[in-house]
């Protein structure tokens, strides 16, 4: 799961080109909207982009994103149980 985490991180950096952050910057359990990242809901479809691209997951309904989306360590266990 960390190894998950950290890919996630990476791959949040480069999909949202947030520039000025680092892996090391983002912490596991950080809320990514209206927390540290500070994320908006153009972001947020980015992010379910990258799901489907890069780890083959969907989120089927949309009223889950809130929890599916509130850290890396809730994107990584959304990933792990819907991956297949």
């Amino acid at each position: 799961m960390e190894d998950l985490m950290t890919t996630l991180k990476g791959q949040i950096i480069e999909q949202l080109n947030l520039e000025d952050v680092a892996v090391a910057d983002i912490g596991n359990d950080d809320l990514l909207f209206g927390g540290e990242l500070d994320l908006d809901s153009i972001d947020a479809l980015e992010l379910i982009v990258l799901l489907e691209k890069q780890h083959g997951v969907k989120v089927e309904n949309p009223k889950e994103g809130k929890e599916i989306f509130k850290s890396i360590r809730t994107l990584a266990e959304f990933i792990s149980k819907h991956q297949n």
